[in-house]
C-alpha cells in the first residue's frame, strides 16, 4: 500500500490533465424519440476529430439531472474520450432496482450500435476500453452494474466511483473488507463534507457506512483512493444547476471550477492507465499531488 500526502510543490508547469485538453468536443443531447431509439434520454460528450475513441460511461446522482455535470464530463472528453451520461429516471421515487435496470439497457443499447448512428461523422466508439463510473447513488449504480446485479452487454476494463453513496435494494455494501468480487481496477473519490449535516439537522448527503469509506474498504487491489477533503458531495456539479438537491448538501467555499478540474484530471489520468495503458499521469499524481488544483490528501494506492 502507498499513502502519498502534500508536499513542497515542484517547480513545474500543472500536467495538462486539469486543464481542458486538444480536442474539440461536441455536446449532444438525444432523446428516446431520436432515431437510434435509445432506451433512456442521453447526454454525449464526444471529441469531433476523426477517430476511434474509448468510451465512459457515466451515471447521474440521486435525482439529479444528467447534464449538470456537462463542464466534468466536457473536461474529460476534451482528453480523448467518448462520455455517455443516461438520464436513468426523473422521479425520486425510483427504485434502486429500476434505476440498475436501466443503465443495463443502456449498455445494451451500446453494444448493439446504437451510439454509432449519434456521433459526429468518422467518429466511432472503442467498445473493448470501456469505463464504467457514476456520482453518488449513480456510483453505487455503476458499482452494482459491474459486479454482475445486472446484466451488462459491455465488458468493463475499470470502474471509477465520484463519492458513491449506498441507496436502495439492492444492497451491495458487505461491511466485510476487500468483499466486492471484482476483477477490474477501481478508483474511489471521496469528498471531505459529504458527511456533514446541512444547518446541523438535515441528513448527510454521503452519510457514514454507507459512503466513499465504505465502498473503498471493499475493494480488492489494484484500487485508488483520492480524498478532496475541501469539497462537498455536490461540488462538481456546473455552477447555478440542481439548486433544491444542493442545498440539502455542505458544499466547500470557494468557486467549484478547480474541483471539477481536479476530478476531471483524476479521470482522465486513470482512464489513460487502465484503457490506453499509460500511467505516466496517475504516477505523476502520486508523486505530486500538489499539482493538482484543489488538495488531494490522502491519496492511497492498493496494489495486486
Amino acid at each position: 500500500m502507498a499513502q502519498v500526502v502534500a508536499e513542497p510543490s515542484r517547480l513545474t508547469e500543472i500536467t495538462n490533465i486539469f486543464e481542458e485538453g486538444k480536442f474539440i468536443v461536441k455536446c449532444i443531447t438525444i432523446e428516446k424519440s431520436h432515431p437510434s431509439s435509445p432506451p433512456k434520454p442521453l447526454l454525449i460528450i464526444t471529441p469531433t476529430t476523426p477517430g476511434k475513441y474509448p468510451l465512459l460511461l457515466f451515471f447521474h446522482g440521486f435525482w439529479i439531472h444528467n447534464t449538470s455535470y456537462t463542464c466534468f464530463l466536457h473536461h474529460i472528453s476534451s482528453h480523448g474520450f467518448i462520455v455517455v451520461a443516461p438520464q436513468l429516471y426523473t422521479s425520486m421515487f425510483t427504485s434502486g432496482k429500476t434505476e440498475l435496470d436501466s443503465s443495463a439497457t443502456v449498455t445494451s443499447w451500446l453494444s448493439t450500435g446504437g451510439l454509432n448512428l449519434t456521433l459526429p461523422q468518422d467518429v466511432e466508439p472503442d467498445l473493448l476500453k470501456v469505463a464504467v463510473s457514476g456520482h453518488s447513488r449513480g456510483g453505487k449504480t455503476a458499482f452494482a452494474l459491474a459486479l454482475g446485479y445486472a446484466k451488462s452487454s459491455l465488458k468493463f476494463s475499470v470502474l471509477l466511483g465520484l463519492d458513491p453513496v449506498e441507496g436502495t435494494d439492492p444492497k451491495i455494501l458487505t461491511n466485510s473488507p476487500h468483499s466486492f468480487d471484482l476483477s477490474i481496477p477501481v478508483a474511489v473519490i471521496g469528498t471531505g463534507l459529504g458527511d456533514r449535516h446541512k444547518f446541523g439537522v438535515l441528513p448527510a448527503c454521503a452519510p457514514d457506512g454507507r459512503n466513499y469509506e465504505e465502498f473503498f474498504a471493499e475493494c480488492k487491489p489494484p484500487c485508488w483512493f483520492f480524498y478532496a477533503k475541501d469539497y462537498g458531495h455536490m461540488d462538481m456539479m456546473d455552477d447555478g444547476t440542481e439548486l433544491l438537491t444542493s442545498c440539502a448538501c455542505v458544499c466547500g467555499k470557494g468557486p467549484k471550477q478547480p474541483f471539477r478540474r481536479c476530478l476531471g484530471g483524476i479521470f482522465v489520468a486513470v482512464l489513460r492507465a487502465y484503457l490506453e495503458g499509460d500511467s505516466e499521469d496517475l504516477q505523476d499524481i502520486v508523486d505530486y499531488p500538489s499539482n493538482a488544483p484543489t488538495p488531494l490528501d490522502p491519496i492511497i494506492h492498493l496494489e495486486a
